[in-house]
């Protein structure tokens, strides 16, 4: 019998193997836009560790390995600001990400009412575009860094509706 992914709460304890995973995760980034001197690849453990104490943290566990991470925070706004997304790439495909985004929006929810859920990706990553899009995301701008790099902001309202009680 196979092993099942497992989400739950990360920790400092987790900030070597987050970060290996995300070094792995954003080389593919890297290359399409060419620029190897992006954030998530040149962060130290010591800010990534400062990073985790600040906001919310899941990971995806495949046994004891790290297999996929993403954080976020509800900022005075009420805004769910979503970052560093990151699945493993032989766990690529999955549905892994959907569940990670949608497992975080639920922990931010329960911070407080959340007005809508922000993230961001670059404009040639259109798996990202795409598993954004399926999660009800929708573009709300586009914002050009370099000649290289426009940044695609998304937004996703909350439901409002809550489910049914069943008598």
């Amino acid at each position: 019998m196979g092993m099942s992914v497992i989400i739950s709460a990360g920790d400092a304890e987790d900030a070597e193997q987050i970060l290996k995973l995300q070094y792995l995760g954003y080389q593919p980034e890297a290359e399409l836009y060419g620029n190897w001197a992006i954030e998530p690849l040149t962060q130290s453990l010591e800010s990534l560790r400062a990073e985790l104490t600040g906001r919310h943290v899941l990971v995806a566990r495949l046994g004891d390995e790290v297999v996929g991470a993403v954080r976020g925070r509800v900022d005075t706004e009420g805004v769910g600001r979503i970052e560093r997304l990151v699945v493993h790439p032989r766990m690529q495909r999955h549905g892994l990400g959907g569940r990670l985004l949608e497992a975080l929006e639920q922990r931010l929810a329960e911070d407080g009412p959340v007005a809508a859920y922000r993230l961001f990706t670059g404009h040639r990553s259109l798996g990202n575009l795409r598993l954004y899009a399926r999660q009800g995301y929708r573009q709300t701008g586009v914002e050009r860094v370099d000649s290289r790099l426009s940044v695609v902001h998304l937004e996703k309202k909350p439901d409002t509706l809550p489910l049914a009680a069943t008598a």
